[in-house]
């Protein structure tokens, strides 16, 4: 045998000199964050503080669950899931044109090679929309729509799908171009179009994916609907507002196990809809 194998192991990890030095960056950037923003935990831990916690969570317990109240935190919760769908629907009808037209692996100028100028240009400024749809938060657009259109459920739904049609078209065109191109280079070569190749090709290899991020988004929809409700967009949010406006605990405590099991929900219709298409 050679010397090699007959070497013991060693007792020491050979890439501990390379975590430690960017564990050592990381603390090194990380250090600075937490004084900007005067991160400091142990003020959780003073006794007045923690009175004050303890008073804030009593009033809780217990939730309430009297007939009328859940009648009307059930049909806030329904509005708040009608909010998020109609903000998704929306949302698709925008974002779809929109990934068509900013995939490269969907255009048929770029198959010589390098893309035509002039698609070029449509596409960086499609890529450009999502960017600024998608920046601005949904919080912003909801307070610009109340005071256009008013308090309501109008606002919510339009802040939802102006932020998810950017989020949607860029993780979108994302899936697309990371999965398997060639079915649909094949098509795209041989005379199909846009829309074929991304139906015959595109679509059926990406399904799974795409559907497990959009019920991923339709659930983050709810989360935003319910935060929307604060600034005057309606659904649960708005009634939780006023719940703690009043400093009714049990009341917001009840209306936070519906929004639990709402969040709950839709991560079970997001694993049915990926097994189905598995």
């Amino acid at each position: 045998m050679s010397a090699a194998l007959l070497a013991p192991p060693p007792t020491r990890d050979p890439a501990w000199l390379r975590r430690l030095f960017w564990a050592c960056a990381a603390v090194a950037l990380l250090a600075p964050a937490l004084v900007a923003t005067e991160f400091k935990p142990w003020v959780f831990f003073e006794p007045e503080n923690l009175r004050v916690t303890r008073r804030f969570l009593a009033e809780f317990f217990p939730p309430r669950v009297d007939a009328e109240f859940l009648a009307l935190v059930a049909r806030e919760a329904w509005r708040t899931v009608a909010i998020a769908t109609a903000g998704m629907a929306l949302a698709l009808v925008a974002a779809i044109p929109m990934t068509l037209a900013a995939t490269s692996t969907l255009s048929i100028s770029a198959l010589p090679g390098r893309m035509h100028a002039l698609p070029f240009l449509l596409r960086q400024a499609v890529r450009w929309l999502l960017i600024v749809l998608r920046s601005v938060p949904e919080l912003i657009w909801a307070l610009v729509f109340v005071r256009v259109v008013g308090l309501g459920a109008t606002a919510g739904v339009l802040a939802i799908a102006l932020t998810y049609s950017g989020m949607l078209g860029k993780v979108y065109g994302e899936i697309l171009e990371s999965g398997d191109t060639q079915s649909s280079a094949a098509l795209l070569r041989n005379g199909a179009g846009r829309l074929q190749a991304f139906f015959y090709a595109a679509l059926p290899q990406n399904a799974a994916e795409l559907t497990s991020y959009t019920v991923y988004r339709w659930e983050c929809a709810i989360r935003s609907s319910a935060v929307l409700g604060f600034v005057g967009a309606g659904g649960l949010g708005q009634q939780m507002d006023m719940s703690m406006k009043m400093f009714n605990g049990s009341e917001v405590s009840t209306m936070l196990i519906v929004f639990v099991l709402l969040v709950w929900l839709a991560d079970r219709a997001s694993a049915v809809l990926r097994r189905m298409l598995g």
